[in-house]
């Protein structure tokens, strides 16, 4: 009788869900995007497990590292509609969310809706605008719906939100308040290139003679076939041990004495949706605690706050995460 090793019993668990047509799918995704984009490859997986979750992406990276220029290939890779909104100082709510403008030939006030209803936004350096232009966000990207004048927009699906800011920067930024951090699925921060891979994007555009080919990027998935894979990702089977692993490691940043501020339970489902998708583009319909520790770290990053301290002593919130992750018993 043949032993049952793990990989075996990734074949035999595979046939309960055809994952298959999805991670070709990923895999086309990160073929397009790479056709201009060397390396970042971390950056796109977790863009495709947000996109896969249906939840909304912050990127933080200094400037030159290709944030922006990802996240519009991503969307380019989406045959969805788009929008771009550049976040200044003097930006305001109605330059977002749009306003009522009055028809004179109908004698009657018309919504004209603004750039937000899309189906992929892409806000770049979202920390440049004041707090009140911020706050028309929470809304739209809460309950992916807009009220105007006492009137409910529904936001067509998918509605992702891609989000870019410099950490170095702060001279006319504004600190995002607690509640819209909260709203991001994932803040992903986007380090240097390798040294190798710094190499390929020299040799890569000497040879493009410093030009960018958006147009080679062709669109890979529709609305309706996002729509399946995210209800596709839903079924994935997590075990009851594995959502108790997932609880104690929220719980666990309320009580720590190194946190002024922990998760709430929003973080709790975000890592279970993410551990799926996680789960989902390696081609197995069940999670497992890696993809639980993976997604944990991506998804706490923005939710936690130090105390002042540890801040002092510096401390990082990524240390004590990782010290969460270590203490907390992973279940067998």
């Amino acid at each position: 009788m043949e032993e049952q090793t793990p990989e075996n019993q990734d074949i035999n668990f595979e046939s309960r869900i055809n994952l298959k047509p999805l991670q070709d799918h990923v895999e086309a995704i990160k073929k397009e995007i790479g056709k201009i984009i060397v390396g970042q490859n971390e950056m796109i997986e977790l863009l495709i497990i947000s996109i896969l979750s249906n939840g909304h992406t912050l990127i933080e990276g200094v400037p030159g590292v290709a944030k922006t220029i990802t996240a519009k290939l991503l969307a380019k890779t989406l045959a969805v509609d788009f929008s771009r909104i550049q976040f200044t100082p003097d930006l305001m709510p109605s330059d977002i969310l749009g306003t009522s403008i009055f028809n004179v030939k109908t004698n009657e006030f018309e919504y004209k809706k603004g750039p937000i209803f899309s189906n992929v936004i892409l806000i770049d350096e979202i920390n440049r605008a004041p707090a009140k232009t911020q706050a028309a966000l929470f809304e739209v990207m809460g309950e992916r719906q807009v009220t105007m004048d006492g009137t409910k927009y529904i936001m067509e699906p998918p509605f992702l939100v891609f989000a870019t800011q410099n950490p170095i920067e702060q001279e006319g930024t504004y600190r995002l308040p607690e509640a819209q951090l909260d709203r991001f699925l994932f803040k992903i921060n986007v380090d240097y290139p390798s040294l190798n891979d710094e190499i390929q994007i020299l040799l890569e555009n000497h040879q493009r003679q410093d030009t960018l080919d958006f147009d080679s990027v062709v669109p890979v998935l529709n609305a309706k076939q996002i729509a399946h894979y995210q209800n596709l990702i839903k079924q994935i089977i997590v075990e009851n041990h594995l959502l108790t692993y997932i609880a104690s490691i929220v719980n666990n940043t309320r009580t720590n004495a190194n946190l002024f501020l922990g998760a709430s339970p929003r973080a709790s489902i975000a890592i279970l949706n993410t551990a799926k998708s996680n789960a989902a583009i390696q081609g197995r319909d069940f999670v497992t605690p890696d993809d639980i520790k993976r997604c944990a770290k991506v998804v706490l990053k923005h939710r936690l706050f130090l105390t002042p301290e540890r801040e002092m002593e510096g401390y990082t919130v990524e240390k004590v995460i990782d010290q969460i992750l270590e203490t907390i018993e992973i279940p067998r």
